[in-house]
């Protein structure tokens, strides 16, 4: 049974798909992570660029870990958003947003990891890798990471 809160509950029987999450959660979330991914790009000559892409990282390993509706934008989402605009009946499978956190947690985990060992360039541009998709899924509800996640699955079915 999936409740109203965006966050989306799980099936009860081992190995049964989800019952799916509020698709517009992860939409929001893809909004707010692009305003930081903005900010960090604004700010790419400053350290404080590399510190803010290390949180938006930081966000996404907690996406991939606890699924888009674990983050502290989907928090944000339930507290702020979802009492404005109400619930929705429609439903989608946490799996491919969840990969794409993942997606996203190479990328910018990537441009940190760069950034440190003195690669400067590395953090503004993993910053506009990952602005570019949020900025496709919070505008037009593509995610490049679901859809990423889809080719694989049609290449490589699960067992």
């Amino acid at each position: 049974m999936s409740d109203q809160s965006g966050r989306g509950d799980t099936a009860t029987e081992p190995g049964a798909a989800p019952l799916g999450i509020d698709p517009r959660g992860p939409r929001a979330g893809a909004g707010i992570t692009a305003l930081l991914l903005a900010v960090v790009i604004l700010l790419w000559t400053s350290p404080a660029a590399l510190v803010l892409l290390a949180v938006v990282a930081a966000s996404f390993l907690i996406g991939t870990l606890r699924g888009a509706q674990g983050t502290w934008q989907a928090w944000v989402y339930r507290v702020v958003v979802l009492p404005r605009i109400g619930p929705t009946a429609e439903r989608e499978d946490p799996r491919p947003p969840r990969f794409a956190q993942a997606v996203g947690l190479l990328v910018t985990g990537a441009g940190v990891v760069l950034g440190l060992v003195g690669v400067e360039a590395a953090v503004p541009a993993a910053a506009a890798l990952a602005l570019v998709a949020a900025v496709l899924n919070a505008a037009f509800g593509l995610c490049l990471g679901c859809e990423l996640y889809l080719l694989l699955r049609r290449v490589a079915p699960a067992r």
